[in-house]
Parts: C-alpha cells; sequence; structure tokens
C-alpha cells in the first residue's frame, strides 16, 4: 500500500464561533493554511457548520483539503472533535445536535459572548447565527463517538491535557470502550507530562492540533503528519479510523 504523508490542523474555528477572532473568516484561515505549509484543516465550530461550504469552496482554489467538522460540547461539557467524509453527514449530525436541545434553544448575546458570524465563498459576511452556540447540547459522551461514526465520520476527545472541557479533566479517563487508538493534545501539550499524569494514555498516540481561534494559532506543516490513501476528507478519516499518525 502507498501512503502520502501530510502535515494537517484538525482543529480550527472560524468566526462562526463567537470566541473566535474576526480574522478566523474562512478565507483568511484557508490562506494562512496554505502559507504554513498545511495540506489538510479541519474546520470544527462550536456546535455549528454554517462556514463548512464556504471554506471547502477557498480551500479547492488554495489546493487545501477541507475537512467538514465540528466541536461537540456534550451533556458533560466535554468537547469532541467529530470530522466527516461530506457536508451531507455533517449536516444530518447538526440536526441530531439541534434537536438534542429540545424545543427552545437560547439565542446568543453577542455583546457578551461575541457575533457568530456567516460567510460566503466570496469570503464575505452574509449573515448571524441567532441559536448560542456556547452551550452543552443534549448528546452525552457515551453517544457521540457512535452517532458520528454511523454517518460516516470519526469523533475524537479534543485537548485531553487542558484543566476544562476535557474528557479527562472531567470523568478521570477516558469514556469507557473508546476504539480509536489516539487522542487530541494541544500544541504546547508534552508527551512525557501528561503520560504521566495520565498513564493510560501510554498505549494511545497523541495527535496534536491548534484549536485555533487566531489566525496565527494555526499549525505549521510538521506539527501534526498522518498517511493517508489519498489527499481528501475521505483519505484523512480512514488516515484517523487506522491511527497512520506520524
Amino acid at each position: 500500500m502507498s501512503y502520502q504523508k501530510i502535515s494537517v490542523d484538525l482543529h480550527i474555528h472560524s468566526v462562526l464561533s463567537p470566541c473566535g477572532d474576526v480574522m478566523m473568516t474562512p478565507g483568511n484561515l484557508v490562506g494562512m493554511a496554505k502559507i504554513n505549509g498545511l495540506e489538510a484543516i479541519a474546520l470544527t465550530d462550536h456546535n455549528a457548520m454554517q462556514n463548512i461550504s464556504a471554506a471547502m469552496k477557498i480551500g479547492e482554489a488554495y489546493d487545501i483539503v477541507v475537512i467538514p467538522g465540528m466541536e461537540l460540547e456534550t451533556a458533560e461539557e466535554i468537547h469532541v472533535v467529530c470530522l466527516f467524509p461530506d457536508t451531507e453527514s455533517l449536516s444530518a449530525f447538526q440536526d441530531v445536535v439541534v434537536e438534542s436541545y429540545g424545543p427552545k434553544i437560547p439565542a446568543n448575546r453577542p455583546e457578551i459572548f461575541g457575533k457568530q458570524l456567516i460567510y460566503n465563498e466570496e469570503d464575505e459576511e452574509c449573515g448571524e447565527l441567532e441559536r448560542m452556540l456556547l452551550i452543552p447540547s443534549g448528546i452525552t459522551i457515551d453517544d457521540v463517538f457512535g452517532i458520528v461514526e454511523g454517518l460516516g465520520g470519526i469523533a475524537f476527545p479534543a485537548h485531553v491535557d487542558r484543566d476544562s472541557y476535557s474528557v479527562l479533566t472531567t470523568l478521570g479517563a477516558l469514556p469507557y470502550g473508546y476504539k480509536n487508538g489516539f487522542v487530541e493534545i494541544s500544541c504546547e501539550c508534552s508527551r512525557e507530562e501528561i503520560v504521566k499524569t495520565y498513564p493510560e494514555l501510554e498505549k494511545y498516540k497523541l495527535l496534536p492540533s491548534s484549536d485555533a481561534h487566531y489566525i496565527d494559532k494555526i499549525q505549521e506543516a510538521g506539527g501534526a503528519e498522518l498517511l493517508v490513501e489519498e489527499l481528501s476528507a475521505k483519505g484523512v478519516i480512514d488516515a484517523l479510523k487506522n491511527s497512520r499518525i506520524i
């Protein structure tokens, strides 16, 4: 089997996330990924996907694969990165997320949390998402992995080394039955230190991602590398499912 080594950053936010900087437009973040020498990135806004199509279209112009994604906040307030092979499967997942809130979804308060801006493929502001994104969904940590896998995607715990929104901080361990051979860590995390704190991670590969909310935080080439059969969202997801992380 012939594999291609690629540099990736699989956890990036746009201006749709209320905590994302105003410079994190789809065009800017894809352009910075190109400057940084990345071949593939994932756009993973909080509990939403409205800037994915624009980013993917711009990615085609820059020869950057943009993987449809979302950073889900579970019912336990744990962050999980969810990646999908196409926008259709991500859209189906977003429907599940919205439905999990029940009949009353709070409206965002931009004066407190920040605006949730939607952009088109010309990198122009074209709308604002009303529902509040910085709240837990009704999907539990035990359910999210199966839901995403059933839609052809892959889900993995985000930034397990952090003090907040981390599955290890919240639960003290990875979820029972977690099948993937890797977890995500922050770019600045030391493998030696995190394994010392959580010895169970010794048997897992660690995938550095930026969780970038600012343009200068997007990871550079070599920070995280995968071996893929094909340079596509499907190829990246397949590499992750088979733990082909360098």
